[in-house]
Order: C-alpha cells, then sequence, then structure tokens
C-alpha cells in the first residue's frame, strides 16, 4: 500500500505593441500578401492583425526546424537509437518469460513503503507525467494481442475473472512490419510545447477557447474554457458527443460526459493529473488578464500561449530534472542539425518510471469551512478523512484507485490542496518495486465501496479483475521490438553488464536456502533501511513512512537469474529497473543516460526553446509577463495558497514528522 500519513495596467506606446506583435505573431507568407495589397483571410490559429515575420509555433510540431519540417511533428514515426529487434526481424514480438510470472517475482512490493532516497516530492512523478503527455502518445489501434493469466502461480494472490491480461499491440507505421521492420507512431508532437494544455489541432483548440465552435479560431476569446476555475466536462458546450475525444476507463466508462477535457486525451487519468492540467489552463488565463485590452483576442492568446510554453520547459530544465538528478551539459543555442523527436527506446523503456507513483494522495482542508455534507461526499469517493491533532484542519488520504479516472473529486478537493499535497511527501523510490495499484488492479473498479479495502494488505479482496502495468511495461517493450538490456546498454555508450549481479549491484546472485523462485517466502523483507542507515522495525509508523532501502530474502540478482537464466535475455525495461542509482540521481546509469540524450535533443533541437526566444524577453519588457517562475510560485498564483506555505522547490519534500 506504501502508505503514510490588483491587476495594473501600464500604458503602453503604439510603437511597443507593434514591436510585440512583430515578435510574436508575424508569419513570412502572410506578411507578404499584406505588402502586396491582396486581401488576408486568417488562417486558423493565426493572428488578425499580423504585422511581422516571426512565426508561431504550429500545434502539431511541424515547421519547427525548417530544414526538416517533420522532425518532432505529430503522426511521425518514432526514431530509433539502435535497429529493432524482432522474432523474424519484422513485426513479431521476441518470446520472453510470461510477463505476469516476471511481476510477481521482481516487481511485487508486497505493500511495503520504500521512498525516495533524495526526498523527491510526488511532483517528481505528476511532472513526469504530464511531460509525458505533452511529447508522446502511441497509435494504440493496433491488434488484440491479450497476455495469459495463470491463476495457480504460487506467487499470485489476486483474482481475475477476465481470464487474460488485456493487451492491444501499437500500430504499425504505414509499409512497415511485412517486409522490414516494424515502427510505432507518435501521436503527439515531441516538443516541449504544452501540448497537453492547447492540443495539436484546431479542431481541439477551438473547443478549449472561450467563443463559438464553428470552425473559424478568429473569432474566439483569448481564455481557455473554465467552469468554476476547474477544466470543462465534455458536455459543457451541450452534447458531449461533439467534444474532443478524451480516455474513458474505470469510474468514467459509464459516465463519458464527466470526463475534463483538455489538450491531451489522458486528462483524467489521474487526480494528481487533472489538478496540473488545471493549473496551467488557469496560468494562460492569468497571463491573459494581464496583457492589454488593445492587443487583439488572438495576439493575447498567442502571447499567453508562449509564455505557458515556455515556462513548462522552464520548470522542466532548472527544477524537474535537477531533482531527479539529470545534468546537461550548458546550453550552446540552438542546433538545427539536431533532431528532438523522442526515440522509440526513450518512449517504450526510458521514460517508465512507474515505480514512483505513489499509492496514495494526501491533502489538508480548512476544518472551519468543512460542512457534514462534504465530509460525507469525500468518504462516499473511498476518502479517508481524519481530523488533525489541532483540529484545525481535516487530513485526507486519497487511495491511488479512487483517483484513477475520477475527476469529481478534484472539486470536492480543491486545487490548491490537492497541488500543495503532492509537496507534501515523497514519492517512491524508483526502482523495480510497483504499487500494487498499478502492478494488479490499473484502472479497475472495487467490487466493494469499504475505504479499508483500497489499499494495503486486503486490497486483493476488492477486485475481481487484474491489469498490470509492470507486465504491460514488459510487453510494450516486445511489441515495439525492443533490443535486449546488454544492446541496449551498448547503444548508449555504457558496458554490457557481465552478471545479474553486476545489473543490480548485490553481492550475490544466489538463493536464499531451501528457497525457490515460486516459494512466497522468497520475496520476504529482512531488513528495511531509513535515509541514514538505521535499521527500521517492520509494522511501526517508521516503516510506513521512512524506508529508503531494503533487503529481500532472495536478492533481486537471483530472482533475475531464476527468470532469465543468461543476463543477454534480460528485458530492457527490467534490467534498467532494476541497477542502482548513480550517486546523487533517481535513475541508475541506463536511464540517466537515455534521460540526459533525449533531454538534450529536446532542448538543443527546439527552436522555440526559451533560451533561443527573444520574443520572451520582449513580453517582459513590455508587457510584464515574464516565464522565469518556479513550480510552487504557479501554484500560490493560480490557487490563493500562501507561498510562504510551500517548499521553495516544491520537487522536494520535508523530512517525515521526527526525522532531522
Amino acid at each position: 500500500m506504501r502508505r503514510s500519513k490588483s491587476r495594473s495596467r501600464s500604458r503602453y506606446g503604439l510603437i511597443a505593441v507593434a514591436a510585440v506583435i512583430v515578435m510574436l505573431v508575424g508569419g513570412v507568407q502572410v506578411h507578404s500578401s499584406l505588402a502586396s495589397g491582396r486581401p488576408h483571410h486568417p488562417r486558423p490559429g493565426s493572428s488578425p492583425s499580423i504585422l511581422g515575420r516571426l512565426p508561431i509555433e504550429s500545434l502539431d510540431g511541424s515547421g519547427n526546424n525548417r530544414v526538416h519540417p517533420s522532425w518532432g511533428q505529430a503522426g511521425q514515426a518514432y526514431p530509433r537509437v539502435t535497429a529493432a529487434r524482432y522474432a523474424d526481424g519484422r513485426s513479431a514480438p521476441v518470446a520472453g518469460p510470461d510477463v505476469r510470472f516476471i511481476s510477481n517475482r521482481v516487481f511485487n512490493d508486497l505493500h511495503q513503503n520504500v521512498f525516495s532516497e533524495r526526498r523527491v516530492s510526488q511532483w517528481g512523478f505528476t511532472w513526469g507525467q504530464f511531460l509525458d503527455h505533452t511529447m508522446g502518445l502511441r497509435d494504440d489501434a493496433g491488434a488484440k494481442a491479450d497476455l495469459p493469466f495463470d491463476a495457480l502461480d504460487p506467487l499470485e494472490t489476486f483474482t481475475n475473472d477476465l481470464g487474460v491480461l488485456p493487451f492491444t499491440r501499437s500500430k504499425a507505421a504505414a509499409g512497415t512490419g511485412t517486409t522490414n521492420a516494424r515502427q510505432q507512431i507518435n501521436t503527439v508532437s515531441s516538443y516541449l510545447d504544452a501540448w497537453a494544455v492547447y492540443g495539436g489541432s484546431a479542431d481541439r483548440l477551438e473547443w478549449l477557447r472561450e467563443g463559438p465552435v464553428d470552425g473559424d479560431l478568429g473569432n474566439n476569446g483569448a481564455h481557455l474554457l473554465l467552469a468554476d476555475g476547474y477544466l470543462p466536462r465534455s458536455d459543457a458546450r451541450g452534447d458531449s458527443k461533439t467534444a474532443p475525444p478524451m480516455n474513458i476507463d474505470g469510474r468514467l466508462i459509464g459516465q463519458p460526459a464527466k470526463a475534463m477535457v483538455a489538450g491531451d486525451r489522458r486528462a483524467n487519468e489521474n487526480t494528481a493529473l487533472t489538478a496540473v492540467q488545471t493549473l496551467f489552463a488557469r496560468e494562460h488565463n492569468r497571463i491573459v488578464d494581464q496583457l492589454p485590452r488593445s492587443l487583439s483576442e488572438e495576439e493575447r492568446f498567442q502571447i499567453a500561449r508562449r509564455v505557458v510554453i515556455a515556462e513548462q520547459q522552464y520548470i522542466t530544465y532548472t527544477q524537474f530534472l535537477p531533482a531527479m538528478g539529470v545534468r546537461l551539459p550548458a546550453y550552446r543555442g540552438y542546433d538545427p542539425d539536431v533532431d528532438a523527436a523522442v526515440t522509440n527506446e526513450f518512449a517504450t523503456v526510458g521514460y517508465r518510471a512507474h515505480s514512483q507513483i505513489h499509492g496514495e494522495f494526501e491533502a489538508d482542508l480548512d476544518a472551519a469551512t468543512m460542512t457534514p455534507a462534504h465530509l460525507e461526499a469525500l468518504r462516499q469517493q473511498g476518502v479517508e478523512t481524519e481530523k488533525s491533532a489541532d483540529g484545525e484542519e481535516i487530513e485526507l488520504t486519497i487511495p491511488l484507485n479512487v483517483a484513477f479516472f475520477n475527476p469529481d473529486l478534484l472539486p470536492l478537493v480543491g486545487l490548491g490542496p490537492m497541488l500543495t499535497g503532492l509537496a507534501s511527501e515523497s514519492e517512491y523510490r524508483n526502482d523495480e518495486m510497483i504499487d500494487n495499484q498499478l502492478r494488479s488492479v490499473l484502472f479497475q473498479i472495487p467490487n466493494q465501496t469499504n475505504p479499508h479495502c483500497l489499499d494495503g494488505p486486503e486490497l486483493p479482496k476488492c477486485f475481481q479483475g487484474v491489469l498490470d502495468l509492470a507486465a504491460l511495461d514488459i510487453q510494450r517493450g516486445r511489441d515495439h521490438g525492443m533490443p535486449g538490456y546488454n544492446q541496449l546498454r551498448r547503444a548508449y555508450g555504457l558496458p554490457p553488464a557481465r552478471s545479474f549481479t553486476a545489473v543490480t549491484g548485490e553481492k550475490s546472485d544466489s538463493p536464499a536456502r531451501g528457497l525457490s523462485l515460486d516459494s512466497p517466502a522468497a520475496l520476504e523483507f529482512t531488513g528495511l533501511f531509513d535515509a541514514e542507515g538505521h535499521r527500521v522495525t517492520p509494522g511501526t509508523d517508521a516503516a510506513e513512512n521512512t524506508v529508503v532501502r531494503v533487503t529481500r530474502r532472495t536478492p533481486l540478482a537471483a530472482r533475475l537469474k531464476g527468470v532469465y537464466g543468461s543476463v543477454d535475455r534480460l528485458d530492457a525495461f527490467v534490467g534498467m529497473s532494476s541497477e542502482p542509482h548513480v550517486r546523487g540521481s533517481e535513475l541508475g546509469p541506463l536511464q540517466l543516460a537515455m534521460w540526459t540524450r533525449q533531454f538534450q535533443a529536446l532542448r538543443d533541437g527546439d527552436r522555440f526553446f526559451y533560451g533561443n526566444d527573444p520574443g520572451l524577453e520582449l513580453i517582459k519588457r513590455t508587457f510584464g509577463v515574464d516565464y522565469r517562475h518556479s513550480l510552487g510560485d504557479l501554484i500560490a498564483q493560480n490557487t490563493g495558497m500562501p507561498r510562504d506555505e510551500l517548499p521553495d522547490d516544491v520537487f522536494f519534500s520535508p523530512p517525515p514528522s521526527g526525522v532531522a
């Protein structure tokens, strides 16, 4: 379960305003038509008063690189770092040990909390997912290829009435997978361009903006559509069937009109993600309100979008990556020879860190403002409520399963408390252990409403279907033709591992005496340790709140050896997840190498990167709007939460209570 307890408006001169328009909303071809006296009919998304020559960043990533306009564009095949590996050289996944079998022996955490040793907060995985939904989404319209489920596995504790683990292959890119290696499609832009906020098409953006939906962005308002400060629902404009498509699962299956709508279709996956999506929609509108009304609606929209994109990038490179321990070479400016496109290896293996996802969220509400009806509504959702020792706050504990596809939950908790709560506690350690709410019952609907069975050892009693994210991660690697672990290490300039102990950093790859790979006792914890190296007693509060390192009766290296036999058969995702962290980082050597290469390419190959965009400084100088804000600043500015009640850097949590 891994559980723990007055807007001012300056006077603007015509020359200054015109200069900003020149820098922000110009376009070469349109400018030429105006200069020639030909009538101009704005294309969707363009400014109605184009005066300059600096282009707006496209919605789908096209044209970012002028020489290679399709680099990073949505709808392109993921490029590869190294050759694809298929059993037949074309499309058939390479065979390997059964993925649920692997998951039960390698990724099973036995409900033990193991936290980030550097106290990276839950903002680590939340921001990571927000970025993921900005730069990558495979085309999932491939063939159904369900995975077996063995109810008789001695290590199986869950019931699965489905009989299989549902799995669908990624769609093959056109012209691939028959006479050549199968490739997969990235359906979103690779660039850090706030895709998750604005979407990648004029149709979706028009629905998201205030104003009519009539195929003409030129008559839309500058603001994004919100409903009482929250993302609009699918039925906000009437017929929910006309809303942009959103992913629906779990609790939303029977009520799709309740889905919140954002730039990315995955915004309802969990409450933390929905909250950060809401934060940036509010931030866009806050920037719009700072701009003079002498500008057109389109100009105000485009300026705000430009700043929001820069904010997402700035927080990523100055807070998120340093928190994860990723250190890039100094920025030397835009390089048009760098392809920023997200690679298949990074998307399929390197950017999967699902073990970091905490098994619950916590938030504190002001007890004086809580009505009995409000408290009961929270409890009906499956949220645990408890009054603080001083009686001034109501402390909420939200099991992860309750947060899946549950947009009704966010307005009940409140955006400020939800975002602040993410900074209050560490995320889980980035390792091979994944919380069972992800590893076994991802997005499943419980068969009981008792909140005490929605987490921890009682979890199997609550569900009758199994969906295993660890198993899906392994199989997705095989589906995408990922190289083996050692092959991938070589592709990223690392030497191959010659033994399983070289993978895990442990001293032994021998199983505990008398225990086989199928013995439940092999997974038992023999040592729990806090950040100072002190042994922690099982069953205590400290065991729930302070553990950052564990030992198990059978070492990880021995379990990997028992499953795979040879290091050269090791799935890349499994091997990467099993590596010890590089000092000062949340990542092992292979994952760190993959992140370093990809995020450097995303920076250096982006013509609109904040370090290369002169328009941003002009915005600040002319309108007083700056992109250089920390994530904590944005939370305070958009929720009313006092800034001094948030950590200076929300990506790091305070020590657990009673720990120095």
